[in-house]
């Protein structure tokens, strides 16, 4: 899929420039093309009522994917002296304080609900919306 990701870069970005749309969209675009097979994973096992299994394959694949881009960028930009721009704002930021705060008091208290998938739905719709219209 990182391939694929690689591949599809170029295409997209000029996809993203020729409607005028901010590049950092691209990135949530390969972002949900590097998650995707596990995230087709993650539903199909929530339907066969494998709670746990699902919170497995979406968080352990978005945490593994995080995990270790962030520190081998970090490395990488010391490495061979090149500046690292994460792109966070502080609306961003928020928004991901939020969605952490969510899972963590969806996994803490044991059981879950619709409510915070919704919730996590509309932070997600939210971040895109705002990405796209600063």
């Amino acid at each position: 899929m990182v391939l694929l990701a690689k591949v599809l870069s170029l295409p997209l970005e000029q996809l993203v420039v020729h409607y005028g749309l901010p590049k950092t969209l691209v990135g949530i675009i390969i972002a949900a093309i590097i998650l995707l097979p596990e995230g087709i994973a993650a539903v199909n096992a929530a339907r066969k009522d494998k709670i746990q299994t699902s919170l497995n394959l979406a968080l352990g694949s978005a945490l593994a994917s995080i995990g270790l881009t962030i520190p081998a960028v970090s490395i990488a930009s010391y490495v061979y002296d090149f500046p690292l721009v994460l792109g966070l704002d502080v609306l961003s930021i928020i928004l991901l304080v939020i969605s952490i705060y969510t899972v963590m008091i969806s996994l803490i208290g044991g059981r879950s609900n619709a409510v915070y998938g919704v919730v996590l739905l509309v932070n997600l719709v939210a971040y895109v919306f705002l990405t796209i219209n600063p």
